[in-house]
């Protein structure tokens, strides 16, 4: 019993629910995170709208930057058409809007009359957050700002919002663990602008009683990923013939994290009213060491050359985020190990990889 509650007597059959009632627009959905979530919750018979001005790792950008050798960019874009085909094919509606522009979205937002929002706008990369901390901040704050107001004005459309943060905001772990009652200490723009999202979101209920749920994911990998995470970029190296560079030997914490079960759970925050102004850790629940990665990369590719580096001083001391809340209100149990879940994403790139030229 919580909070006046009982959990178990409000819990649903999840496996026989679904969404077919709901209208779900995802606010920068056509990114890693959101073309999955959009793919999930059709499979859920959820009616969903992507959102998303395409300005970050868009096709354009893609095309015009030095950033990328000719096979790299070859297969982005690839991945790209892939994601937008794959959702074209499962009836996800999509709006070219940028929702930083309160007119423009308001106009869509009326028209499609959204029940539920799931607010992804954001530059993935924290190193590129830091680099351009004013677009940073402009895209996630401002159509987060945007979002909160059409909502509060029309409390009779829309019945949650679902914030997506990062955790990120944690900082520096004092401890192998964190659950939501640690105190966040966020370090560098991408962590505070998520951090400053979240208070938003909880001064939202309580000045205008807009329910929403606060998702914190870890260290995610999977198919269709051009964001630059560690995952991607390992294989991708290794790929390339370029050594992987495990810093500080390799010895930092991660708590990996597999696409599904992630959109696995942001699906269960959506159906359960459990849900409703809290915020979750959704991850795996048990970090892994960097160099884990690297063994699983040298099964698939024995050449693959492996380095030790230096340890970053600039990335944030991290571990496992533990997921009981989870488990409790969202009846969540992540199902995709390191082992099996990233051995596949390997196998899936590779496959990828030997079709380019």
């Amino acid at each position: 019993m919580h909070e006046g509650i009982n959990i178990m007597a409000i819990k649903l059959d999840y496996l026989n629910q679904n969404l077919k009632d709901e209208k779900v627009m995802l606010i920068g959905g056509a990114g890693f995170i959101g073309h999955h979530l959009a793919l999930a919750l059709r499979d859920k018979d959820a009616d969903v709208m992507v959102l998303d001005h395409l300005q970050v790792n868009n096709i354009v950008q893609m095309l015009n930057s030095n950033e990328y050798d000719n096979k790299k960019r070859e297969i982005y874009i690839k991945f790209i058409l892939d994601r937008f085909e794959l959702m074209r094919n499962k009836g996800v509606k999509f709006a070219n809007v940028d929702a930083r522009n309160l007119s423009s979205l308001s106009d869509v937002y009326l028209s499609y009359k959204p029940t539920k929002i799931v607010h992804l706008a954001a530059i993935s990369s924290a190193v590129v957050a830091n680099k351009t901390p004013s677009l940073a901040y402009d895209i996630q704050i401002n159509s987060l700002r945007n979002i909160i107001d059409l909502c509060k004005n029309h409390k009779d459309i829309t019945n949650q919002m679902v914030f997506m943060s990062s955790s990120t905001v944690y900082g520096d772990f004092e401890d192998k663990s964190v659950n939501e009652k640690v105190r966040p200490q966020p370090k560098g723009v991408y962590a505070n602008s998520k951090y400053i999202g979240e208070r938003m979101m909880r001064e939202a209920k309580s000045l205008f009683d807009l329910d929403y749920t606060i998702i914190r994911p870890s260290a995610l990998y999977g198919i269709r990923c051009i964001s630059g995470r560690v995952s991607q970029k390992f294989v991708e190296n290794a790929l390339s013939g370029k050594p992987l560079i495990l810093e500080g030997g390799g010895g930092g914490m991660l708590d990996f994290t597999h696409i599904d079960d992630l959109t696995e759970g942001i699906t269960r925050s959506l159906i359960y009213k459990s849900a409703l102004s809290k915020t979750f850790n959704i991850t795996f629940g048990n970090a892994r060491y960097i160099s884990d990665l690297a063994k699983i990369i040298k099964v698939k590719i024995p050449n693959v050359i492996i380095e030790d580096g230096p340890k970053a001083n600039d990335k944030p001391i991290r571990g496992t985020l533990e997921i009981d809340r989870a488990k409790e209100y969202l009846d969540f149990t992540p199902s995709i190990t390191l082992e099996k879940g990233y051995a596949d994403y390997c196998d899936w790139y590779l496959e990828q990889w030997s079709h380019l030229g």
